[in-house]
C-alpha cells in the first residue's frame, strides 16, 4: 500500500462490516490529515516512535489509528501479519501497538503473558466493545492503556479515554465504555449518537447506528440500532 499517494490523493476503504453490510467510504485528504493530527497528539506519536502494525491495512483501525500518522512524521513503522505469541515477543521493542478487543484478550492468553512489561508502551484498543475487564488487565502491565471509539465515516480516534496503572476503571452492566473525550461535536437523540467534525466524511451531522449512554462524562455503548 502506498501511505505517501494516500496522503496526497485520499482513499477508498470498505468498512468492517461489523456494523453492518460491508460498503466502500471515501477518505478525503483533508479529513486524512485531521484525522492523522489528532491520532498523534492523543497516542503521542513522534517523530521517534517504533509503531507494531498487526492489524491489516485495509480497513480504518489498521490504516488510520496508527500507521499513517506515524508515516507523516516519518516514524519507524513494522507491518506485521498478527500472531499473539509473536506480538509478546516483539512488543518490548516498539512503543505503539494498536490492537482489536479480540486481539489483545488473545495476547494476555499467552504463555509469556505473566512475565511481560510494558511499560510506557502506548497501547490503542477497538474497532469492537471493548471490555473493562480487558482494560484492568493491560494496565496492569504498566502501559499507557488507551480504549478508543471510531468509524471508518469517522476518527478512528474519536472518542477515547487513556488509562495508567492504578486508575480506576468504570464497569457499566451491558455497557462498553467508548471514552470520555471527543475529538469531534456529538449529541445523543433518541439514544443514537450522532457526530460532526473534520475527521468525519460527511460534512452534515452523521447518525453513527450506535446506541449510546453518557454518565458523568463517560460515553457508554449499548448496542447498534435496527
Amino acid at each position: 500500500m502506498n501511505l505517501k499517494k494516500i496522503l496526497n490523493e485520499g482513499i477508498t476503504i470498505n468498512t468492517s462490516g461489523t456494523t453492518g453490510p460491508s460498503k466502500p467510504i471515501y477518505q478525503p485528504i483533508n479529513k486524512i490529515k485531521a484525522a492523522n493530527k489528532i491520532a498523534r497528539e492523543v497516542q503521542m506519536i513522534s517523530k521517534k516512535s517504533r509503531i507494531l502494525t498487526v492489524c491489516t491495512l485495509d480497513h480504518a483501525g489498521g490504516l488510520f489509528a496508527q500507521t499513517l500518522p506515524a508515516f507523516e512524521v516519518g516514524a519507524e513503522i513494522q507491518i506485521e501479519k498478527f500472531n499473539p505469541f509473536k506480538w509478546v515477543k516483539m512488543i518490548t521493542s516498539f512503543t505503539h501497538s494498536h490492537l482489536t478487543p479480540a486481539m489483545a484478550e488473545a495476547v494476555t492468553k499467552t504463555k509469556t503473558w505473566n512475565d511481560i512489561d510494558l511499560s510506557e508502551i502506548v497501547i490503542t484498543c477497538g474497532s469492537d466493545k471493548v471490555s473493562s475487564d480487558v482494560i484492568e488487565i493491560f494496565i496492569k502491565k504498566n502501559c499507557k492503556f488507551i480504549v478508543n471509539w471510531g468509524m471508518s465515516e469517522v476518527g478512528p480516534i474519536a472518542i477515547n479515554k487513556i488509562f495508567k496503572k492504578g486508575m480506576k476503571v468504570e464497569y457499566l452492566k451491558d455497557h462498553s465504555l467508548m471514552g470520555d473525550k471527543a475529538y469531534i461535536d456529538t449529541k445523543i437523540i433518541n439514544n443514537e449518537l450522532y457526530v460532526k467534525g473534520e475527521i468525519c466524511v460527511f460534512d452534515d451531522w452523521f447518525a453513527t447506528g450506535d446506541e449510546v449512554k453518557k454518565i458523568n462524562d463517560n460515553f457508554w455503548f449499548d448496542k447498534r440500532i435496527d
